[in-house]
């Protein structure tokens, strides 16, 4: 029971599965009402909104890192599938007893491990995820990666189990891979619209990397900053042009899956103004519109038919907002950049030999040093919001081989690299030395999918 106990038990039946009409539903979600009448509800304040992020301001400088790989069985090379005896289920519940991780579960099925403050989770179609404790210094980063899969490589050997560093599944298409067993997975996938909405949630894996902030007026700036680099970040790591054993003509196959998977809450979430605020980006989140709640651990599908604002005004079903509710709603939001109590900045195809350190690296040179974020202010300002929207699509085609102004954003690329580089050599850390496998490509004229 104490083993138990740390366990997040939900329930088995989502409301959301069944017609409105149905008894068994309308039971269920009269039991649900009262439980929670039952509580005191004080009206959500706008004020409170603001606090999830004006909280976020701290003294610290680290850098967190989230790193997707796709699993594939080494005789097949097909994505390994969520059950059976050599599937992800089974080889993280053996992960868990070999190293003494805690079990994620959703209702009783296993979404994912956690020891400390790391966790290893599964994405939609099983990729899996290491979510580091932010560290001060990449080397801290790398080190806890290595050592994460030194443990897991001989249960890896054992299920036949590879973990490839691509930013789209080589192999196989979303068609064949079956959605995770996760209730929220289920409600995202019937709700996303976009035609490729199926193959972002089941195929792509990506590299994330989260910045901390010291104030509102650093934060705006760095985010900020943070789009602004966006595509030519995008540019640099492209590493997803084979797709189910064919070449896509892309050289980022993952950036434009993101580019057509719901542009209500995906995309850029500024137009690069001056002056933004805390108060823009919650304004841009409640008019948004909402996917679902959680009333007693079961999801209520909400389908859009509001967004949080009206919510807020109006409640939903008898139930009134709630913070818990503004937290999901914010995760549930995936710009490009997001900002959290943390600066996250997302989209890059996941990389490896190297070049997978090189990404926080880019970004702890960058956002760290006023000059640096100065450097890069007046490289990048100069363009225009629709100039960089526009880009998106070409580096998804193009990479770093894509026109702005007429002229191929390779030469910008360098820049910003060489402005972090710098950067970070001041700092006497020796951690300038991880971006040199980007650098090394960029003097090449090579972009990871080409190697």
């Amino acid at each position: 029971l104490k083993q138990f106990s740390t366990f997040n038990f939900q329930f088995s039946i989502s409301p959301s599965l069944f017609p409105s009409n149905n008894l068994s539903y309308i039971i269920k979600k009269e039991s649900i009402v009262n439980q929670c009448k039952t509580k005191t509800e004080e009206k959500l304040e706008y004020s409170q909104l603001l606090d999830e992020f004006i909280l976020g301001c701290k003294t610290s400088r680290k850098i967190g890192m989230e790193y997707e790989r796709i699993p594939l069985n080494k005789i097949t090379k097909e994505v390994v599938s969520y059950g059976g005896d050599y599937g992800v289920c089974e080889l993280l519940r053996e992960f868990a007893k070999s190293d003494n991780w805690d079990y994620i579960l959703d209702d009783t099925n296993i979404i994912g491990l956690k020891k400390l403050h790391d966790t290893i989770t599964l994405e939609p179609g099983c990729q899996i995820e290491l979510s580091i404790e932010p560290q001060e210094f990449i080397r801290d980063l790398k080190k806890k990666i290595e050592e994460i899969d030194s443990n897991l490589a001989p249960i890896l050997d054992r299920f036949g189990i590879e973990l490839i560093n691509k930013g789209v599944s080589p192999t196989t298409t979303y068609k064949n891979i079956k959605l995770l067993p996760k209730r929220r997975y289920h409600i995202m996938a019937n709700y996303l619209w976009g035609i490729l909405s199926d193959v972002m949630m089941r195929e792509t894996a990506g590299i994330q990397v989260g910045v901390d902030y010291s104030s509102e007026e650093d934060a705006m700036r760095k985010f900020r900053v943070a789009n602004l680099m966006m595509p030519f970040a995008t540019a640099m790591y492209a590493n997803s042009k084979i797709r189910g054993g064919v070449d896509t003509g892309y050289k980022s196959f993952r950036a434009l899956a993101w580019l057509n998977t719901d542009n209500e809450r995906c995309g850029f979430a500024t137009k690069f103004q001056d002056g933004m605020s805390f108060k823009d980006y919650v304004n841009l989140l409640l008019d948004t519109p909402m996917i679902f709640i959680n009333r007693e651990r079961t999801p209520l599908n909400i389908n859009g038919r509001l967004t949080f604002k009206q919510f807020m005004e109006k409640g939903f079903e008898g139930f009134n907002a709630t913070i818990e509710d503004w937290q999901l709603h914010s995760n549930l939001y995936f710009p490009e950049v997001r900002l959290r109590n943390f600066i996250e900045i997302r989209n890059h195809d996941c990389v490896g030999g190297g070049l997978e350190y090189s990404i926080p690296a880019l970004y702890k040179g960058i956002m760290y040093s006023p000059s640096a974020l100065e450097e890069v202010e007046n490289l990048l300002c100069k363009y225009s919001f629709n100039e960089i929207n526009e880009l998106r699509y070409n580096v998804a085609r193009y990479a770093t081989s894509a026109k702005l102004r007429k002229t191929s954003i390779s030469s910008i690329c360098k820049e910003l690299v060489e402005i972090s580089y710098y950067s970070l050599k001041t700092q006497l850390e020796d951690e300038e030395k991880f971006l040199e496998p980007i650098m090394e490509l960029l003097k090449k004229g090579k972009t990871p999918c080409e190697v």
